[in-house]
């Protein structure tokens, strides 16, 4: 049975079948990447003044006769403009980007009077349809602009008079669209949007010898910066995540018609996280959400990618980079960078990335984002990534006058890491003071602000 499929890419997709359905004194040891969301998205957009590359990668997991993909895009697009691309570039994307978790190790308080972290931190497809199939799509009001073969989907760009007629149209030709899509296909094409209709091409898929379906890539010029929500949220049963990397030559981009908000960063988190980071990122993201009411679009990371302190992954390399769609990059200086959590530059006379990627991150449904993602780059340049801490005690033997101040020092940090946890997660606070495992020496579970004002009210008092 074919039937709508909310959570691919842009959200604005059709499914035949359903899915089942992620320089500083420290170094990385956990990342929040999209694998960690069952219902997760992920599209990269390049952007530099009117020109466009959209990279859409599925998450779909069933048959690939059974995919389908429906998206509003603002122009017809030619043979030339469509490509197939590199999965592995947007995981790698994905995993640069990610919010993480670095560590610190406490210095022996007898040798180091007190060490400061640093902050930031198929051929079907060219012949013409049949004479009966034109003049029903014509009678519909449905055109068919252009039809490719490309890697291996098939590929249609369609344009319609009026929504009924669309939805009529795709309901012939297998698509099980649902009543509630008419409104939505009627606001784009008030806007003047055509549709790009892709298919899996068997045949083309096991000459190519694909198992699984790669990327799909368009390139457009249109003064649009949007990304389309709301016709996957037609049949969506619950709310979907929304991974959006964002290339740009000239700083951050923000949403215009949703607040851009930045996810917590640089809070001190106890040691147990190392080992639950992605649990207290999915649910520090989820209450995040709830604090926002559900209106938000979050921003992860923003970064000039010409260097990294310290690199969470291997550099995006210029290859790697214009496999997106990065078309304005010089030649490659012919130098790579080195691999590992180094800090890195480019080489001498190598020339920047000039690339300054953001990635957004967006939980959305049909009751909270109405409208879709309007998009701009600013001339922000700032430096963010969301990033949390765990700090480890020194845990040797110290008996210096320093030892005992670092220890009772050491009680109210600890104290304060099992607030902060509770407040971005909205877990249990005595739950976390029994994971933390503190030794029972009368301080471990003090407040870090001292007791509490109630707690003086009547003390000495009678009962």
């Amino acid at each position: 049975m074919i039937r709508w499929w909310p959570a691919l890419m842009l959200s604005a997709a059709l499914a035949l079948s359903a899915p089942s359905a992620h320089s500083f004194c420290g170094f990385y040891v956990a990342r929040g990447d999209a694998k960690l969301f069952n219902k997760a998205s992920k599209v990269v957009l390049v952007r530099d003044e009117d020109r466009s590359v959209l990279t859409m990668s599925a998450d779909f997991k069933g048959d690939p006769k059974e995919f389908a993909l429906v998206v509003p895009v603002p122009t017809v697009l030619k043979r030339g403009q469509i490509h197939v691309g590199e999965q592995a570039a947007v995981e790698h994307l994905d995993a640069y980007t990610a919010p993480r978790l670095v560590e610190y190790f406490d210095s022996d308080p007898c040798m180091v009077a007190e060490q400061k972290a640093a902050g930031m931190l198929s051929r079907a497809s060219n012949a013409p349809m049949a004479a009966k199939d034109e003049a029903r799509a014509k009678s519909l009001g449905v055109r068919v602009e252009a039809r490719y073969t490309v890697g291996e989907y098939d590929i249609l760009i369609l344009s319609a008079k009026e929504s009924a007629g669309l939805q009529t149209w795709l309901a012939e030709n297998g698509y099980q669209v649902p009543p509630k899509a008419a409104r939505v296909l009627s606001a784009y094409l008030r806007q003047g949007m055509k549709f790009f209709v892709a298919k899996v091409n068997l045949k083309e898929q096991s000459r190519l010898g694909f198992t699984s379906l790669r990327p799909l890539q368009m390139a457009y010029e249109s003064p649009k910066f949007m990304l389309p929500l709301r016709l996957g949220m037609v049949n969506a049963d619950g709310a979907q995540d929304l991974f959006v990397f964002a290339l740009t030559r000239n700083g951050r981009v923000e949403t215009t018609n949703y607040r851009t908000v930045k996810l917590p960063s640089d809070a001190e988190v106890p040691e147990f996280v190392k080992d639950e980071f992605g649990g207290f990122y999915k649910a520090m993201f989820t209450r995040s959400v709830r604090r926002e009411n559900y209106e938000a679009v979050f921003l992860e990371y923003a970064w000039d990618m010409s260097w990294c302190d310290p690199c969470a992954a291997d550099p995006m390399s210029r290859e790697e980079l214009r496999g997106l769609g990065v078309f304005w990059l010089e030649p490659p200086p012919g130098e790579a960078p080195p691999a590992g959590g180094r800090t890195w530059t480019p080489p001498p006379g190598g020339g920047s990335q000039n690339v300054f990627v953001t990635r957004l991150h967006v939980r959305y449904d049909a009751a909270h984002f109405p409208e879709d993602l309007a998009l701009q780059e600013t001339g922000d340049r700032t430096n963010f990534q969301g990033r949390f801490i765990v700090r480890h005690p020194w845990k040797g033997e110290a008996a210096c006058e320093g030892a005992a101040a670092y220890r009772k020092e050491l009680r109210r940090r600890q104290a304060r890491e099992a607030e902060t946890l509770a407040s971005l997660t909205g877990w249990d606070l005595d739950r976390i003071y029994r994971k933390m495992n503190l030794p029972d020496d009368g301080e471990a579970t003090e407040p870090a602000s001292g007791p509490s004002w109630w707690d003086q009210v009547w003390k000495g008092g009678s009962r």
